[in-house]
């Protein structure tokens, strides 16, 4: 795949507003809109565009807390491992999970209404889980950044 700096001006435009008209982008990259929105689709079509989403306000939506859980897990072959994630990437409260190095094997970020709807959580779903050896916790007090953007311009 070649990204060029025309590529990147378009992929840091649409990160900022991925709503904006086809038009309005092609201003902000200098290109006529015919061959931007050809750009647009080829960035798709290779997969570096994956999808386009809208931000929710959670607590707005009645998810005022989040929590950070790193998951310990029993045994580590393959198919404990998919039965893990198979079961992790169903349930609603789980918005990322990732496999990490260090002493856990799994960092979570979930989302729940309150300390109720996380003890139900971790009590009903994580805990009962047979390959689930040691759980921790950390909670959110107030998010600083979240969803940003990824550093297209190289200047790290």
């Amino acid at each position: 795949m070649n990204i060029n700096t025309i590529d990147l001006k378009i992929l840091a435009a649409l990160q900022s507003d991925a709503r904006q008209t086809n038009q309005a982008l092609a201003d902000k990259v200098g290109l006529s809109p015919t061959p931007c929105l050809r750009r647009v689709k080829k960035l798709e079509e290779d997969g570096i565009i994956e999808g386009y989403k809208a931000l929710i306000n959670r607590k707005k939506m009645g998810l005022g807390l989040t929590v950070f859980v790193t998951v310990k897990v029993e045994r580590h072959q393959d198919r404990e491992a998919e039965k893990f994630v198979s079961s992790v990437t169903h349930w609603p409260e789980v918005i990322s999970c990732h496999l990490v190095s260090g002493d856990m094997d799994y960092l979570m970020e979930v989302a729940t209404p309150d300390i109720d709807g996380y003890e139900k959580f971790i009590l009903k779903r994580l805990l009962k889980h047979p390959s689930v050896k040691d759980v921790r916790s950390n909670f959110v007090m107030r998010t600083h950044k979240r969803d940003g953007n990824l550093p297209l311009s190289g200047g790290y």
